[in-house]
């Protein structure tokens, strides 16, 4: 059996029973990098003896009789954003090269605590914007894996990961989660902390979780979204049934929203041809929303407060290294100085509002269904795609996921992206997962 193949949840099942050991698995997914990373290139920093010496750690506790955690034995991927103790954490800059913290990020601690083992970090764009790292789509390595989590959906991607961690700030989970053909989620605006990770954004950054399937995606995400003092913004949340919610069949079939955005007109005509093709599958389920006119100026809004933010929190890097770091981001810092007061003021106060005016939308239907990107995955490594198909969905702080639903030319991936209700996460996941078994491309 080789053992990288299985999906997260049977890892930590056939772990905890002693059908397979944490050690077996961990030599699986060695054995698996060694073959694929060279072209890859998803890992900013992997060892294989400190990989190894972790995993004998998980097997000797199992065999001690002590109690398990919910993700014990299970090998996770980490976006070289968040604070490692025992690791780098170098942001995919040559400012930060072998930085080493001196703890870890409030979600690291909790997937340690919970009995995940941190197998590595994975490559992330620089400073998690658009200046693109060295990893390659595993579809098709001369094409963009997307970003700024890269690495994070390349491994899961190819196998040489059950799941990762990644964050979202624009569309840096669920793009490259489509590019790649893997499930990307990002929860809930303040579900999980964000404690210890680079900081672009207070009121955009959250974390995502990337996995081949949804279950996978829950039952990570059920164990990391939890209230932290450490950062302001997150709120208690029922988790206790997150999973048995998002693997029980819905009462009935779904209903869904299509909303073609003003940025429907810039998908290529592959990937809209395709979109469209799927989307009269399942039209039984699906109704046409016109864009809502107040949705026009989000992306000015995003805009504004993203840069701003970036302008105030990398400031001093900007100012000690601005020949080092790239060019994207120092355009894109020099913006962030510009910009009024009353602007930005306007933009965080339109979240709210915006939002207030459109979720009775909910009251009738389960989720809003969109390209995740704009199209297939680009040729070249030096851009990783627009991610102006998840920016209202972000802008807004709400859940959304990508669903590898549409295989296009040369068998590249698109993503199909549903987006729910604020904290209505589990029937997101739950209407995802019924989708995705109902029309997973064979």
């Amino acid at each position: 059996m080789d053992l990288c193949l299985l999906s997260a949840l049977e890892i930590i099942e056939k772990t905890k029973k002693g059908e397979i050991s944490s050690v077996e698995v961990a030599k699986s997914f060695i054995d698996r990098i060694e073959k694929f990373e060279n072209k890859i290139k998803a890992w900013a920093f992997f060892d294989k003896k400190f990989f190894m010496e972790k995993a004998q750690e998980k097997d000797d506790w199992r065999l001690s009789g002590k109690p398990l955690g919910p993700l014990h034995g299970l090998p996770v991927a980490i976006k070289d954003i968040f604070k490692t103790e025992d690791m780098p954490t170098q942001y995919g800059t040559p400012i930060r090269e072998n930085y080493q913290s001196r703890d870890d990020a409030k979600v690291v601690s909790i997937l340690r605590s919970a009995g995940a083992i941190i197998m590595g970090k994975t490559v992330t764009t620089e400073l998690a914007y658009f200046d693109p790292g060295k990893t390659t789509n595993p579809h098709d390595y001369s094409r963009t894996p997307g970003g700024s989590s890269s690495g994070s959906a390349a491994a899961v991607a190819s196998f040489m990961a059950p799941l990762a961690i990644g964050s979202q700030t624009n569309g840096s989970t669920i793009r490259p989660a489509s590019y790649c053909g893997v499930v990307g989620y990002k929860p809930t605006y303040g579900l999980v902390s964000r404690d210890g990770v680079l900081r672009q954004s207070f009121l955009l950054d959250q974390v995502g979780v990337i996995a081949r399937n949804v279950e996978d995606v829950a039952l990570c995400s059920s164990v990391i979204i939890q209230k932290d003092l450490e950062d302001k913004s997150t709120i208690s949340f029922p988790t206790e049934d997150f999973l048995n919610r998002v693997q029980a069949k819905p009462f009935f079939e779904p209903k869904l929203i299509f909303i073609a955005t003003s940025k429907w007109k810039n998908l290529d005509e592959a990937a809209k041809k395709d979109f469209e093709k799927f989307l009269k599958k399942i039209d039984k389920q699906v109704t046409v929303y016109s864009n809502p006119s107040y949705f026009e100026k989000i992306f000015d809004y995003h805009k504004i407060i993203h840069e701003t933010d970036m302008a105030y929190n990398f400031l001093s890097t900007y100012e000690k290294h601005k020949k080092k770091i790239g060019k994207k981001m120092i355009e894109a810092i020099e913006r962030g100085l510009s910009y009024k007061a009353k602007d930005y003021a306007e933009a965080v106060d339109q979240m709210a509002i915006i939002y207030d005016t459109f979720k009775e939308a909910f009251h009738h239907y389960h989720a809003i269904i969109t390209p995740s990107t704009t199209g297939y995955p680009a040729k070249g490594l030096s851009y990783t795609g627009s991610p102006e198909l998840c920016t209202t969905w972000t802008y807004l702080g709400m859940p959304a996921i990508t669903l590898p639903l549409i295989e296009g030319p040369d068998k590249l991936p698109l993503g199909v992206q549903l987006v729910g209700e604020k904290l209505d996460d589990a029937r997101l996941l739950q209407t995802a997962n019924w989708l995705l078994k109902k029309n997973k491309t064979k």
